[in-house]
């Protein structure tokens, strides 16, 4: 097997990622823990706004924003 074959994808992570998120914010409507939910969707809010605070768009030439905007690394 490749290294490539045993690699996780950015792709698969993000879907990886995205299931565990949707099964704690299942279990915890199920067993009723609302505060919780709230705590938790609050932290994140918080943790993503600090990191859009925080980067450094400004340091982007033009070459590179193109590449992420075609799609290419």
């Amino acid at each position: 097997m490749s290294n490539r074959e045993r690699k996780l994808g950015r792709r698969g992570a993000v879907f990886l990622w995205l299931g565990a998120t949707a099964i704690v914010i299942m279990t915890l409507v199920y067993l009723e823990q609302i505060a919780l939910l709230y705590l938790v969707a609050t932290v994140g809010l918080i943790v993503l706004l600090l990191v859009v605070a925080f980067s450094d768009l400004e340091s982007l030439d033009r070459e590179t924003a193109e590449s992420f905007a075609r799609g290419k690394d």
